[in-house]
């Protein structure tokens, strides 16, 4: 059974220093007695999305677009691909397609990467290399020690927030201003 938190942000608090996850936004797309699954949006991979596409032999169509951004997803397989997408008015119906929010799904087929690399069916999209992943319990155990602090999903952050911003634009979203928390956890409320 899905919970609350997601689909939603899990912002890293200060005191989480683990080099993965420091001063991070994650967007938690599953979470679930089983586990747990998300992805980094605020951490660019060292790559540029012409290269991506050019490693998987994609040329972008001419009513197509290339990734508005490469990200690192997180340590979990970096190898692997995931795109994150912003629907427009016709939606990617498949079941390769995984509806985070009513504008926003994700996807690790390749298919539906040329799909919308070549035909542009999506508003904006960006390529996660990589994703987080947590076993059964694992998060719900993280958030009560404190390492994460759970925030409510704005698709304005993952596609419109530069990335150097989205840390405390996210928190700033729960009523939180960053310069007011401290490395035990604790939040001033703006």
């Amino acid at each position: 059974m899905p919970s609350e938190l997601s689909p939603g942000f899990l912002v890293a608090a200060p005191a989480l220093l683990d080099p993965n996850f420091h001063r991070t936004v994650v967007l938690l797309v599953d979470h679930r007695d089983q586990g747990s699954l998300g992805f980094v949006i605020n951490r660019p991979a060292p790559v540029e999305s012409p290269e991506v596409l050019d490693a998987l032999g994609l040329e972008v169509g001419e009513h197509g677009s290339a990734p508005d951004a490469v990200l690192v997803g997180g340590p979990m397989a970096p190898e692997t691909g995931w795109v994150l997408f912003e629907q427009g008015e016709e939606r990617l119906e498949s079941s390769e397609v995984v509806e985070v929010s009513e504008s926003m799904a994700v996807t690790a087929s390749r298919e539906m990467l040329t799909s919308i690399v070549t035909q542009s069916r999506v508003k904006r999209f960006v390529v996660a290399l990589g994703y987080a992943g947590w076993g059964p319990q694992q998060l719900d155990g993280e958030i009560a020690q404190g390492a994460w602090i759970p925030v409510d999903l704005d698709t304005r952050v993952v596609f419109d927030t530069p990335y150097a911003d989205r840390w405390a634009a996210a928190l700033r979203n729960l009523g939180i201003d960053p310069a007011r928390l401290t490395s035990t956890g604790s939040a001033g409320l703006s």
